[in-house]
């Protein structure tokens, strides 16, 4: 999507070159910057082309046109569940047992085909810039960046841990209170997706509160210190309670067809707006129907 945005010198950039209120008070990325510069007017000041190293003074308007950019992704006819949308942000609640990008054993049927169908329906087109993501299996809130540099001001909020994530999940074995599992995580195949706890691995950090409990099975709330894939699959596979129905630390289960395992919530800052958001999903049905049948 093409998209443009403004921004005001302020007093402390008067009489700088542009590039450091570029990179500093307005966030781009060297790689936009770069970008714009190879774009007809993609940076204006008061109406008129101006380039990095010249001078700019307080109150100049300072224009970003970020251009259209093309996606290769094929547009496949799928209802998304919107939670929120704007310019730079879409905020979806993703299914379970779909993929979020194409691969070898996913064409068509992945989130990145569903998000390009929706914004043709509106008329748009973006790259499919997910900020961060979900096992195939997991359902939940996922945000999608509309525009370079909203991926870069989100990307950078991953970087800095200001993005942050709540997930639930339903695990093999009765917990009360709450605790932290803190153990370092790795990879003992490099071909294989598999992980596993070994002090050879990256510190790994998982923040977890029993919900509710009873006949085997634990609701869990979880907070992720740390981001590693499978995460909060492995850990409870550690502990001996893997989330119910996840064949892969666990085993199958007559009950769900999945490892039940949802990121309910997220809350960030928005790219643009730079307000304060949270984002929220509830409980997919067949998670719901775990509860109702197990613990309640």
């Amino acid at each position: 999507m093409s998209r443009t945005l403004n921004f005001t010198v302020t007093t402390e950039y008067d009489g700088s070159k542009l590039l450091p209120f570029l990179r500093i008070k307005a966030g781009l990325s060297s790689r936009l910057v770069k970008s714009l510069k190879r774009v007809e007017n993609g940076l204006v000041c008061n109406g008129e082309h101006i380039r990095t190293v010249d001078i700019i003074h307080t109150g100049d308007i300072i224009s970003i046109n970020i251009p259209d950019d093309l996606s290769e992704i094929e547009a496949k006819p799928f209802e998304l569940d919107v939670i929120y949308e704007d310019d730079d942000i879409l905020i979806v609640n993703k299914p379970p047992h779909l993929a979020m990008h194409p691969s070898h054993n996913h064409q068509g049927d992945t989130l990145a085909n569903a998000v390009a169908y929706h914004l043709e329906k509106e008329g748009k087109t973006a790259v499919f810039r997910s900020i961060g993501r979900l096992d195939k299996d997991t359902s939940g809130v996922v945000v999608c960046a509309l525009n370079s540099y909203s991926a870069a001001r989100l990307t950078q909020q991953i970087k800095n841990k200001t993005i942050n994530k709540i997930y639930y999940a339903i695990v093999s074995k009765e917990f009360q209170g709450e605790g932290t599992i803190d153990k370092p995580i790795y990879r003992p195949h490099p071909l294989h997706t598999y992980r596993a706890v070994g002090e050879d691995g990256d510190r790994a950090v998982t923040h977890w509160r029993a919900i509710e409990s009873k006949n085997g099975f634990t609701l869990m709330k979880i907070y992720l210190e740390t981001g590693r894939t499978h995460q909060i699959r492995v850990h409870f596979s550690y502990l001996g309670a893997a989330l119910v129905g996840d064949s892969m630390y666990g085993e199958k289960s007559e009950l769900i067809d999945r490892q039940a395992l949802h990121c309910g919530e997220i809350t960030l800052i928005h790219p643009v707006t730079s307000k304060k958001m949270s984002f929220y999903a509830e409980l997919p049905e067949d998670m719901k129907g775990l509860l109702k049948s197990n613990i309640e």
